[in-house]
């Protein structure tokens, strides 16, 4: 592939540019219309930053829950959780963080072609259908929001590109920055300077340039306990690949998510052809998309370090088709059909977040028959094969916010998480069912539930099919479609 900077571009189309500050803006619908954010992880993220906000005070809490906070490369919204929680409440709070990142970060991608070209394309059009990225979808907050502070940082970077000095003094604090929201973010940031600079001049010079983002070195340095965990391929690598590849748009639409990963792929197929990619972003997205393949899974504990690299490389790739058609006739078809694929993909979440809120808002209402300290184990089904995401799948965490349980829904892993749990093993992913979804689903050795040593005292199920058999000595004390409360013995 052949990358190259375009020479002559259109410049000053001011209704392009308010139509793509239009459609950025458009993407906080999906959290407008959901009561309750449906990105899967999102509840333990809250049950997390509730315990973290407790500050150890609520006795019944602190039995269960410990908090270690450290200053390492995936805390963001960790940090502005706090004054947002103080203005809104914590769930409010976290719903209004949640519904500013996907437009900061579909703006993020307009400033970065408009500093660049100064005018908006087809590039831009194209990108905005990865701000509800998988990874957003999936709800790693602290990386998308990342995302969006190295986009406009990478902005900032081209403009003060003839006043080295003052960007060097500011890149430093930046740096850490994004560093701080997420170590791929930095990484993706670095990775786009870099790219910029090679584009300009082929010399030993860009790889030193991104020097002033290397601020946060010096705290992983003397602060190595932060950056600990396992470095994994994990297993079946090969099909794992090739899976993080065919959804690299994945929601809850099969046919939505892979025809419009084919538009995509056909776009950049067309750009590459007519030598219409700017090397300015090609560079980086090409490295983006090979370090895809070469990273591993697990880096420093944190889940698909690759796999964010897939959606980064080919939204930046997306933004380095440089081609807006200069006869009149051919751009109104443009723009009108190129934002067509980012509409309907907003669309099919808006409408499946707003159905899928309300089944959520349903089956909270089990936690009316849940006491407060309660020990409950969660079960919640996930079929094996089924396309698109279980956004139901961490529903167990609001156990926390709502009765201060303990509950084995959320992310505590030893040298990994910050929150820290007194009861062993009862973490993600104890709380996942597994199996085809073809299969009975049998509760009766399921053991979150039956393990002495937790002694729990409630099971809560979630799951399309109803459980044909549970725990020895389990009475059901609420039920209704899609989910059931049973007290254990002893409970």
């Amino acid at each position: 592939m052949q990358l190259t900077s375009s020479t002559t571009r259109p410049r000053g189309d001011r209704f392009v540019l308010w139509l793509a500050i239009a459609l950025a803006l458009l993407s906080c619908l999906p959290v407008l219309v959901a009561r309750y954010p449906q990105m899967s992880d999102y509840p333990a993220h809250l049950a997390r930053y509730y315990v973290m906000l407790d500050h150890g005070r609520n006795p019944v809490l602190a039995q269960y829950y410990g908090f270690n906070w450290q200053w390492t490369g995936n805390v963001g919204v960790d940090l502005l959780i706090r004054p947002f929680a103080a203005v809104f409440g914590l769930e409010l709070g976290g719903r209004v963080i949640t519904g500013l990142i996907p437009p900061l970060t579909g703006l993020g991608i307009v400033a970065v072609e408009w500093v660049l070209r100064r005018r908006i394309g087809l590039g831009t059009f194209l990108a905005l259908a990865f701000v509800w990225s998988p990874m957003m979808l999936i709800g790693l907050l602290n990386f998308a929001l990342g995302q969006a502070a190295a986009l406009w940082a990478f902005a900032l970077w081209v403009v003060l590109g003839h006043r080295r000095g003052l960007r060097a003094a500011l890149f430093v604090p930046i740096g850490l920055v994004v560093w701080l929201c997420h170590l791929s973010a930095w990484g993706m940031l670095g990775i786009l300077v870099f790219g910029y600079e090679w584009s300009r001049e082929i010399s030993w010079r860009p790889f030193v340039a991104p020097w002033p983002l290397l601020a946060p070195l010096v705290v992983m340095l003397a602060n190595p306990g932060g950056t600990t965990g396992a470095f994994s391929y994990g297993l079946a690598v090969a099909n794992y690949k090739q899976a993080i590849w065919l959804k690299a748009m994945c929601d809850t639409s099969y046919p939505v998510d892979v025809l419009g990963e084919i538009a995509v792929v056909g776009g950049l197929l067309f750009a590459i052809v007519s030598r219409r990619i700017d090397g300015r972003l090609g560079w980086a997205a090409l490295i983006m998309l090979v370090l895809s393949i070469v990273l591993p899974r697990h880096i420093s504990g944190g889940d698909y370090a690759d796999y964010r690299m897939v959606t980064a490389g080919l939204m930046t790739a997306c933004l380095a088709i440089d081609w807006l058609p200069v006869r009149r006739f051919a751009r109104v078809i443009v723009l009108g059909g190129a934002p067509a694929l980012y509409l309907l993909r907003l669309a099919v979440t808006t409408m499946t977040w707003a159905a899928d809120s309300a089944e959520t808002e349903r089956q909270l209402v089990a936690l009316d028959h849940i006491p407060r300290g309660a020990r409950v184990a969660s079960a919640v089904l996930k079929p094996v094969g089924v396309w698109g995401l279980n956004r139901l799948e961490h529903i167990g965490a609001y156990a926390v916010l709502r009765r201060d349980a303990l509950v084995n829904a959320n992310f505590a892993v030893a040298h990994v998480h910050m929150l820290t749990l007194k009861v062993p093993f009862y973490v993600d992913p104890s709380h996942r069912v597994m199996q085809p979804l073809a299969k009975p689903v049998d509760l009766s050795h399921f053991r979150p539930a039956t393990d002495p040593k937790v002694h729990a005292q409630y099971l809560w199920y979630v799951g399309v099919k109803a459980p044909v058999a549970l725990p020895a000595g389990a009475v059901v004390i609420w039920r209704q479609p899609g989910g059931l409360v049973a007290r254990l013995p002893g409970g």
